[in-house]
């Protein structure tokens, strides 16, 4: 009454499949016995190796049972010889799968040698990038040391611009003052002041520390919790609980002493040392760039004189330039009329081929539904088809079932039968013997009581019926016989019933069965084929009558 749902598959939840035990019957030899070797994940499910094994054992199954007996020369010269073309046979197949094997080996090694390839590559570019950008950082450094003193230059120089002339300047006091980053707040050693000079102005002078007598008086002043250390014993921490959990706390410093033994331990690593490229290249370095020339700046009148000739210059070119293309469209104007009139049949045939395009389409989805159509029509038919063949197989499976069981219990009937006329014979000897004893009883008695009867008629009586007894037990022991010996010839044919004597039984059950049925298919067809003329007749006259 309940169910779960579950993101696996079955087949991943599912273990080895079960092998129930089996007993083998004395004196059969099962074939699937021959695959016991074979287990699950090894050789199960059965692939297309081990369905070729199964084939090449049926085969040298076969082939043993063909083999001729050892009873004479003849027949052991040609088992050697058959038993040596096997074993060549043999000796070929497994040349041919060792060959499959090397193969499979070689297509291996193949791609553990491009697999070692390309990471051999990898690690070469990356070393390769690695010292790509060393010797990038290095160009950085270099390039930024070099700004670095362009700027200290251009500082410099702006300096020395600002009194190109060399005057005297007075000293601004107040400016300097205001400004915290002139001489009077820092000044520069190249100057002549240097600041570690007269530092011993700026040293703490006290009579406390730098006197003995001030030191004792100032160790008297002190309180004695100063002098004298009382120290406790630090009391353990408890990391665990009184129910055996570790306290939050606890774990807390177990993870950071963790992490801090991590980083100590990157920190100490040391770094192995990069190999050297095997093939380096020298790059040579650019031939310097000669000195910029410097020209002279013109004067503004003759930039501005120089600008209107550049503009009067664009002006003439550009209407030379369009009187030229005015006088080759005036030559060349029959050509231009005539293009665009092709340009225009060009779009005529766009437009046609646009409309045979789209035709094609409608053309190739129209088959395509019919494709459909005829496809669903055979789906269809097949069904139909599956569907009629299994409920004949099915019907020919249980009539051979049924005649099966119908053999088995008329010789079940026919055994009955034997048991109870065997017992009615017993059963009327019994009888027989009591009405003779009784008849004999009865007639010594009538032949004593009368006494008519002679001894020779008494004698022969006697005699006739020892005669009628004896024959009679005759007949039933050849009639018990008779049938021993009919039910051991029959059960003897039931188990050396051949294949063919079984395809015959089919054969005959497929044309008691089939066939007749087969025929009334085709009929019940014809009959439709005819009756659906007349409907379709009918149906026509209906709706021309309706129109």
């Amino acid at each position: 009454t309940l169910g779960t749902q579950t993101d696996y598959r079955d087949g991943e939840a599912q273990t080895d499949p079960y092998s129930p035990e089996y007993v083998v019957p004395s004196g059969s030899v099962p074939e699937l016995l021959t695959l016991a070797t074979l287990t699950w994940g090894r050789g199960l499910p059965a692939g297309l190796a081990e369905v070729e094994m199964i084939e090449r054992a049926r085969e040298k199954r076969v082939w043993e049972a063909t083999l001729p007996a050892t009873d004479s020369a003849s027949q052991i010269t040609k088992r050697r010889k058959m038993m040596d073309e096997m074993e060549r046979k043999e000796w070929a197949f497994r040349e041919q799968e060792i060959e499959k094997l090397q193969e499979v080996r070689l297509e291996v090694l193949k791609k553990l040698l491009r697999r070692r390839e390309k990471n051999q590559n990898e690690l070469d570019a990356k070393r390769l990038d690695d010292h790509w950008q060393n010797h990038q950082k290095a160009k950085e450094e270099k390039m930024k040391k070099r700004v670095h003193d362009c700027e200290l230059m251009l500082r410099k120089l702006i300096a020395k611009r600002k009194n190109v002339m060399g005057k005297l300047e007075r000293r601004d006091i107040i400016k300097e003052y205001t400004d915290f980053a002139s001489q009077t707040y820092a000044p520069l050693s190249r100057i002549g002041y240097f600041p570690d000079n007269h530092s011993e102005r700026y040293v703490v002078k006290n009579f406390y520390l730098n006197t003995f007598a001030g030191l004792c008086e100032l160790e008297a002043s002190l309180p004695d919790s100063v002098t004298q250390v009382n120290v406790k014993a630090p009391k353990p921490k408890y990391t665990t609980t009184k129910t055996g959990f570790i306290k939050r706390s606890a774990r807390l410093e177990m993870e950071l002493a963790q992490v801090h033994q991590a980083l100590l331990e990157k920190k100490n690593k040391v770094k192995e040392p990069k190999t050297p490229l095997r093939f380096l290249e020298k790059v040579e370095k650019p031939v310097p760039r000669p000195p910029t020339p410097i020209l002279e700046k013109p004067s503004i009148e003759e930039e501005e004189t120089e600008l209107a000739v550049i503009c009067l210059q664009k002006l003439l070119r550009g209407r030379a330039i369009q009187n030229t293309m005015f006088e080759e469209k005036e030559k060349r104007l029959e050509l231009i009329r005539e293009l665009r009139t092709t340009h225009a049949l060009q779009e005529d045939g766009q437009l046609l081929l646009k409309a045979e395009e789209q035709m094609t389409l409608a053309l190739q989805k129209q088959r395509d539904l019919q494709m459909h159509k005829l496809s669903s029509v055979e789906n269809h038919l097949a069904r139909e088809e599956g569907r009629v063949l299994a409920n004949i197989f099915d019907f020919l499976s249980k009539e051979l079932v049924r005649l099966q069981e119908e053999r088995k219990i008329h010789a079940f009937v026919m055994l009955a039968e034997r048991q109870r006329r065997m017992r009615e014979a017993e059963e009327r000897g019994r009888r027989q013997v009591e009405e003779r004893q009784r008849q004999e009883e009865d007639e010594i008695f009538k032949q004593a009581r009368e006494g008519d009867c002679t001894i020779d008629s008494y004698l022969e009586d006697i005699i006739l019926s020892s005669m009628e007894n004896t024959a009679e037990e005759q007949a039933r022991e050849e009639i018990q016989r008779m049938a021993v010996e009919i039910n051991d010839i029959a059960y003897e044919m039931e188990s050396r019933r051949t294949r063919l004597q079984s395809e015959e039984i089919v054969a005959e059950l497929v044309y008691d069965f089939l066939i007749p049925e087969a025929e009334k298919m085709s009929v019940r067809e014809k009959v439709r084929q005819s009756q659906r003329k007349h409907i379709y007749a009918a149906h026509q006259i209906i709706h021309r009558g309706i129109e």
